[in-house]
């Protein structure tokens, strides 16, 4: 039975529009998603994802520039579409795919976070840029010996620090951020690592007194090297050495350098990918055109079938 007294809908009254998201934290509680911006969640979450250092660096710039990309900057839900804007921005800017995938990478890890927070209601689908495969650049035995020559000229440390770099395959920051317990005198443990993954290599006999010359006064070997300094000095030297114009160059060839010594000697693919600390086995891949070596043995082969 109908009531009486219920109450007609007047289709002529206008009902507004209500936008409100609602998301299940982990806690089931349904919670209100309000509108944010990359820069409010950078703010609440970028000390939490990443560690001070050049990449938070790097990081911070790159979502302070796809915060001033967004036609709306606050949003309650991350699009496809938004994400297609942001990509399309960044092509036109003249980025390359590489350059776009480390910003999107940069853009999910902040978002996810988000997300899981309960800070937006939805995610979009991140789909890697297809990159290039670029020239890998690495010194011979020749371009070593006089960079760190000039080094030597500079700095015995920062010499020191060079040899270090060039026979671990460390990072800039994970040689900065070493301490005296994290080695002992045949091997050393990076602890803060760019995948946030600890990784312990051997140490070669000079690169083991490159570190023992080192005053243990510091809470480090190398600790009390400014980075921007190293770089000026490294600027510096290259020039010297004939090299100012190579703008692949720079202080992290010593990383390519050690990895491409260690494939061309005919480490395993695998070796090297723990030993550099690659989350993917496709970042070390880059290197694998120089075990050429290992295609030697196809050539007997194919003369055996010719001779039959």
């Amino acid at each position: 039975m109908v009531s009486e007294n219920r109450e007609t809908f007047d289709a002529g009254v206008e009902v507004p529009f209500y936008s409100v998201h609602y998301q299940y934290g982990s806690t089931s509680r349904l919670n209100e998603v309000r509108d944010t911006s990359l820069r409010a969640l950078f703010a609440k979450y970028g000390d939490i994802l990443w560690l001070n250092g050049s990449h938070k660096y790097n990081v911070t710039n790159f979502i302070a520039e796809l915060h001033d990309l967004l036609d709306c900057p606050s949003f309650s839900t991350f699009s496809d579409d938004m994400l297609d804007e942001l990509i399309g921005k960044l092509r036109k800017r003249g980025n390359s795919n590489a350059t776009i995938n480390r910003k999107m990478a940069a853009l999910s890890k902040l978002l996810r976070k988000a997300f899981k927070m309960g800070d937006v209601y939805s995610l979009p689908e991140f789909k890697r840029q297809k990159e290039k495969a670029g020239r890998i650049r690495f010194l011979d035995k020749d371009e070593e010996n006089a960079l760190f020559n000039e080094m030597r000229a500079h700095s015995d440390l920062y010499y020191r620090f060079c040899i270090f770099l060039v026979d671990t395959g460390a990072r800039l920051s994970e040689g900065l951020n070493l301490r005296w317990g994290d080695m002992n005198s045949t091997r050393v443990t990076f602890w803060v690592t760019k995948s946030g993954r600890s990784r312990s290599v051997p140490l070669t006999h000079r690169a083991a007194e490159a570190i023992a010359k080192s005053s243990k006064r510091q809470p480090g070997p190398f600790c009390e090297i400014d980075q921007q300094r190293f770089r000026i000095a490294w600027h510096q030297a290259k020039e010297a050495v004939g090299l100012g114009d190579d703008k692949d160059v720079v202080p992290h060839v010593l990383r390519h350098t050690c990895a491409s010594r260690l494939v061309q000697g005919g480490i395993d693919i695998r070796r090297v990918q723990m030993w550099l600390g690659h989350q993917t086995l496709s970042m070390t891949m880059r290197y694998a055109h120089l075990a050429s070596h290992d295609l030697d043995m196809c050539v007997p082969v194919l003369e055996r079938a010719a001779a039959c």
